[in-house]
């Protein structure tokens, strides 16, 4: 694997996991919009070549008809999970940000020859634009984070955390923990997404993507004791500056909406996120195609705390 290039090409918002089969599951947004795709293997660098599986196409018509976007592949509770957002029909033309999250769910030891359920919506408590959902297990709980506007609250969308009842129902009211006031987070668009959840070293990491999609897109931490209660938001501190952002120098812009994985010795904790070659570009950034996926090690200090360097880059 060249970490200093791309691992695959034209695939935003990716998601990397290995199981406990030993394979790595990969998803990420395709340039169209408009299906959910899974693909395999035994190495990082093969899933680069590894035969995508489309698991599930939108419809023509309805409120998952338009614009899939960040998709994540879980196994909870004995099966697997793949939670994303969709929009409805008229976001085209009226507004892009009308998404809510749904699960489609499959009960198989190989999810890419599994039977698919059809999407479930999930309700958070708040009928308002929301994405980039994730959920992690910590101490026999699980828990579902994800991005959400909120009436009342200027800005495009903060960062909720909320206990689950089963993998596709919450079990408690939701609870904010980040909203978009920091001047890095809030270029462009006033942004708090994308997180992602690493338990390192007596702590509960939590990376996040801010600002909008052009190369103002950078990665945000929050931090908490791992012996902490996760649901309440004193719990969490925040980096004052992003910890990742746009490298000038080696020409890689926007780097985010990271997921984390491990090295194929269980050992390296590698940061996996997409970014651009460049920087002019034309017309809506969201339409621009070439956010490609990067996977790079993640580094730690003597202190426990992660080392993200720059994109795609070795420091």
């Amino acid at each position: 694997m060249n970490i200093l290039s791309p691992l695959i090409q034209q695939r935003a918002d990716p998601f990397i996991g290995k199981h406990t089969d030993g394979w790595y599951y990969f998803t990420a947004s395709v340039p169209t919009y408009d299906r959910l795709e899974v693909r395999r293997a035994r190495t990082i660098a093969g899933l680069a070549t590894a035969t995508p599986v489309d698991v599930w196409r939108k419809p023509d018509t309805g409120p998952l008809s338009e614009l899939i976007w960040a998709p994540e592949i879980h196994f909870n509770q004995g099966a697997w999970q793949i939670y994303f957002a969709a929009a409805p029909t008229r976001a085209i033309k009226d507004d892009l940000f009308q998404h809510r999250v749904y699960a489609i769910t499959a009960v198989a030891a190989n999810p890419l020859e599994g039977q698919w359920t059809e999407p479930v919506r999930i309700e958070t408590g708040m009928d308002t634009f929301c994405l980039d959902a994730t959920t992690f297990t910590h101490k026999g709980v699980l828990y579902y984070v994800w991005a959400q506007k909120e009436s009342g609250i200027a800005g495009n969308s903060n960062l909720y955390i909320a206990p689950m009842a089963t993998p596709t129902r919450l079990a408690a009211k939701a609870v904010r923990l980040s909203i978009p006031e920091l001047d890095w987070e809030t270029r462009g668009f006033s942004v708090n997404e994308g997180p992602a959840v690493l338990i390192r070293n007596g702590r509960v990491f939590l990376s996040y993507s801010a600002s909008a999609t052009d190369e103002n897109y950078c990665v945000g931490l929050l931090h908490a004791p791992a012996d902490a209660d996760l649901l309440n938001p004193r719990s969490w501190s925040k980096a004052p500056q992003p910890v990742f952002k746009t490298c000038y120098e080696h020409g890689v812009y926007g780097p985010g909406h990271n997921s984390f994985t491990v090295s194929e010795d269980g050992k390296t904790d590698l940061l996996v996120y997409h970014a651009r070659t460049y920087n002019k570009i034309e017309g809506d950034p969201l339409w621009d195609p070439n956010r490609h996926t990067y996977v790079k090690p993640l580094k730690w200090d003597n202190q426990g705390m992660p080392i993200f360097g720059r994109p795609s880059q070795i420091e």
